[in-house]
């Protein structure tokens, strides 16, 4: 464990931003690419030494406003982020991951999505595609204008065979990833809380039967409305304690520990699929907490690197075997 002390507003978010930035090409805090360069400054340069046993990689992205990324791995240019997760893998654990439980569907999707990424590269190509289907599909609907003409239709069920394809897959591989969760989350919520009652996940699709079905039954719909109705961006991941819904039965601090039960959980997951333990970014994740949470986080990080970032003293029993204060934009 590695300790970032710092005041409010040093930088100390910035720095694990970046550092998750060159594991996905994203920031966990949803801020836009521009936002991530300095005001007045034309570009942002992220560089990151990935050192293992037998080798060292160097991780080299520029941001431009207004152009896409450039990244290098050891110098050879890239253009997506399959060749990042290849080499780091991060889970992030951030005071605002709250949302996951008390939030809209759409932070618990992007949850599973991000995790299936991270845990397997390769899918990243499929979450893209369903993203353009759907962007695509939904364009068509909202030019159509209510109007089911021939060259209408002929296009939508082009969308509409190609959603239900790479959609239905992305769901299977949701589905698999929440049975995957399930046994972590209820044992690391179980020793998080000392709650007898397990912290239960299912999937819960938006549609019945095939998509391909649904997609058809709701065309109708769908042109009435100019958008698409059905499908996995309208599915969501169900957290339940016995009969209570997390999201609105449980206490607050049984839903804080519910969401770093879901981080530890998306961290075992992507150790056992992929060999390798991600690097633990905690962003003042003890803050929102307890002593009694805060000592329970500290007793259930896995092994590994971790990199904390605080502006206040750390929980008990911490023992960080470096410490660096951040002042003036200099780690010191």
């Amino acid at each position: 464990m590695t300790v970032v002390t710092g005041e409010n507003g040093a930088g100390k978010t910035s720095l694990i931003e970046a550092v998750g930035y060159a594991s996905t090409l994203r920031s966990f805090r949803g801020s836009p690419r521009e936002a991530l360069v300095r005001a007045g400054a034309p570009r942002a340069l992220v560089r990151v030494e990935v050192a293992e046993e037998t080798r060292a990689v160097e991780i080299r992205i520029e941001i431009v406003p207004g152009r896409r990324d450039e990244v290098r791995v050891n110098g050879q240019r890239h253009s997506g982020v399959e060749a990042l997760l290849e080499v780091l893998q991060v889970t992030v654990f951030t005071p605002d991951d709250l949302a996951l439980i008390k939030g809209a569907p759409e932070g618990r999707r992007r949850y599973l999505d991000d995790l299936l990424e991270v845990s397997r590269p390769r899918l990243a190509a499929l979450r893209l595609q369903v993203e353009r289907v759907l962007r695509q599909r939904n364009t068509l609907l909202r030019q159509a204008g209510g109007r089911a003409t021939a060259e209408v239709m002929a296009t939508l069920e082009v969308w509409d065979d190609q959603l239900a394809r790479h959609g239905s897959a992305l769901v299977a591989e949701r589905e698999r990833l929440v049975a995957e969760l399930g046994p972590h989350v209820a044992d690391a919520f179980a020793r998080l809380t000392g709650v007898a009652v397990p912290l239960a996940l299912s999937y819960a699709r938006s549609y019945p039967g095939t998509l391909a079905e649904a997609l058809a039954a709701a065309r109708a719909e769908d042109l009435r409305r100019q958008v698409t109705t059905v499908g996995p961006q309208r599915d969501d991941l169900v957290m339940a304690c016995g009969d209570l819904d997390a999201r609105s039965r449980l206490s607050q601090g049984q839903q804080r520990a519910a969401t770093l039960a879901l981080r530890l959980a998306g961290h075992e997951v992507t150790a056992a699929r992929r060999a390798r333990r991600p690097v633990l970014l905690l962003d003042d994740a003890f803050s929102e907490l307890d002593e009694r949470a805060g000592r329970a986080l500290l007793s259930e990080l896995p092994a590994g690197q971790a990199l904390l970032t605080t502006a206040h003293p750390l929980p008990p029993g911490a023992r960080p075997a470096a410490r660096h204060h951040l002042a003036g934009g200099v780690l010191e």
